[in-house]
């Protein structure tokens, strides 16, 4: 389980995190939804250690993280994928180099590599795509060599930062259907932010609505949906 207690993080004197505490069931798909400036991809930063909290204290299981530094939370950070909206590929390279380069940087030999690269081509839906380049591929099929990257290392938390916002429709749905049957395959926890309730809807079991830096509604998307208590989440809902 990953556990947030009273954590903040301020920039020029402003709460961009208030005071968060929240829990994350191992396993799950849990969203957090908010409109532009809720504060949801600082909170997302600081679950994955990119960025440390100013206070309060972030658990995964029964060790305290928030406070790594150096090779421990090089360590830690290496259990851990991420995936954007604007897919932050590598266009000097081709689809098989932007998958290695996770794995590359780890130290794993040519071999092991190719062998991980070449499954999870397969994993992700585009096995005959292995030596085109970026330019060549659509949004759906670049957000795909990215969740291939952010598999690579064997992640147990997958984070998705508004990794749909960029698609249509269309590709939003086979894309969040991908990463369902990954989820499920890997057994992995999926962390995903957005502003759209309806990738919420369609993938996540449970949901924390923010408004202002703050966590104003926790719980499951049907009791959000069917019942929401704050004026954050019946606007989202209403949206």
């Amino acid at each position: 389980m990953i556990r947030l207690h009273g954590v903040t993080k301020q920039y020029a004197g402003l709460a961009a995190v208030d005071n968060v505490d929240l829990s994350i069931n191992d396993g799950s798909i849990f969203g957090i939804i908010g409109k532009s400036g809720a504060g949801k991809s600082t909170l997302l930063r600081i679950i994955s250690l990119l960025e440390p909290p100013d206070s309060g204290e972030l658990y995964y299981g029964g060790e305290r993280v928030d406070q790594l530094k150096g090779r421990a939370l090089l360590i830690r950070r290496r259990q851990m994928g991420m995936i954007f909206q604007n897919f932050n590929l590598f266009s000097s390279r081709n689809v098989t180099g932007n998958i290695a380069y996770p794995l590359e940087i780890a130290g794993f030999g040519r071999k092991e590599i190719d062998s991980r690269v070449e499954e999870l081509l397969y994993m992700v839906q585009i096995g005959d795509k292995a030596k085109s380049r970026l330019r060549e591929l659509s949004g759906g099929q670049k957000q795909r060599v990215a969740i291939a990257r952010a598999l690579a290392a064997r992640p147990r938390v997958l984070f998705c930062d508004e990794a749909t916002s960029a698609l249509d429709p269309q590709t939003t749905r086979s894309i969040l259907s991908l990463i369902g049957d990954l989820q499920r395959h890997l057994q992995i926890t999926v962390i995903l932010v957005t502003h759209q309730m309806d990738v919420i809807r369609a993938i996540c079991k449970d949901v924390a609505v923010m408004d202002g830096g703050r966590i104003v509604e926790t719980g499951t998307v049907e009791s959000i949906f069917d019942n929401p208590k704050t004026d954050a989440a019946k606007n989202l809902v209403k949206e």
